[in-house]
């Protein structure tokens, strides 16, 4: 996809939901992403039912909360968001969000501007959910610092904050078990960017 049609089809649809994208500006050091968490990792979070009301409202009010709290945003109010790897259009992403696809998404920089709506919005773009008031998406801290994820279910919507995810013994055991995983289903670019990581971590560990 070329810089205009991404722009177009992609981060337009972010910017109307008041995320600014902040092209090629990732930290190098950024986990792969997170996954095999257990809830002895979770420090914060909050549910709503579907039912709830004005729901598009208190989900935005208890994302923004939760993210001051457990630091997502640096000084600029810069962070990272997943976006489906591949993603051309809007079409495209509710294609990947219902096809069961595993793969990864990748992580992109963002600025949160001063008018966003996060839940209403920026889930309608299927970039972040499914449609309004049904997030779905990860964001990380530039620093790695904490990771946070909305998801749906049958009733309603859970968002939680896992901070230091890349100290998690339940996350790294995981990816270590992804670079391990022989399957024709296996996805090779993911395995890679995973064993890159942790080959990289293990040295920077102190007294490597």
């Amino acid at each position: 996809m070329g810089i205009q049609e991404r722009n177009r089809k992609v981060y337009r649809p972010l910017r109307r939901a008041g995320l600014e994208v902040i092209p090629n500006a990732v930290p190098g050091d950024t986990m792969p992403f997170v996954r095999g968490y257990g809830a002895e990792d979770v420090a914060g979070g909050f549910s709503h039912r579907y039912d709830t009301s004005r729901l598009v409202e208190r989900l935005n009010a208890g994302w923004y909360d939760l993210a001051v709290s457990s630091g997502l945003f640096d000084h600029r109010r810069e962070f990272l968001v997943q976006l489906p790897q591949g993603t051309r259009s809007h079409r495209a992403a509710l294609q990947h969000l219902h096809s069961g696809n595993t793969a990864p998404a990748l992580w992109t920089r963002v600025r949160l501007l001063d008018r966003w709506d996060i839940m209403g919005r920026g889930a309608a773009s299927a970039f972040l959910g499914v449609h309004s008031g049904h997030p779905g998406f990860g964001m990380m801290a530039l620093d790695g610092s904490v990771y946070i994820e909305a998801s749906t279910g049958e009733t309603g919507i859970d968002v939680l904050a896992v901070p230091h995810p890349d100290r998690s013994e339940n996350v790294l055991r995981h990816l270590e078990w992804i670079t391990r995983y022989n399957s024709p289903y296996a996805n090779r670019e993911e395995k890679q960017r995973v064993a890159v990581w942790l080959a990289d971590r293990a040295g920077s560990l102190p007294g490597r």
